[in-house]
């Protein structure tokens, strides 16, 4: 069985932090997003399908607060397949220069694979791949 996942981090600057000093609760949906997207392009890779779109974000959970100047770093891993579909697993993790990294946040994300149609518009497709 292969692992698709990939790896991913961004630094929190001062225009991602909400009015409590923390972390907007949105810009990390946004980065698990692009780590699922990662680990999903990985996944397909060797298909017909063109790309993954997000179909759903489940199960989100914000464990611990992050702040300004750290560092979260992100471990999206394919845990099941469908048709189209791949459900991928998000692990978020934050660190700074005191501390060791701390779970931040998981979250479970659904993408579709896609396709371009004879239109030239993306489709909803199957890769025909599983792990």
């Amino acid at each position: 069985m292969e692992n698709y996942s990939a790896n991913y981090s961004q630094l929190v600057m001062p225009d991602h932090i909400n009015t409590v000093g923390t972390l907007f609760g949105g810009q990390m949906l946004s980065w698990m997003d692009i780590a699922a997207a990662k680990a999903s392009f990985r996944f397909l890779k060797g298909t017909n399908a063109w790309g993954a779109v997000t179909r759903a974000i489940d199960k989100v959970e914000f464990q611990e607060p992050v702040y300004d100047g750290e560092w979260v770093n992100f471990i999206a891993k394919v845990i099941e397949t469908g048709n189209t579909s791949l459900k991928i697993r998000v692990d978020a993790y934050a660190e700074n220069h005191l501390s060791d990294k701390r779970l931040a946040c998981t979250a479970t994300i659904t993408m579709v694979s896609v396709k371009k149609d004879h239109r030239d518009n993306f489709v909803k497709c199957v890769h025909g791949k599983s792990i």
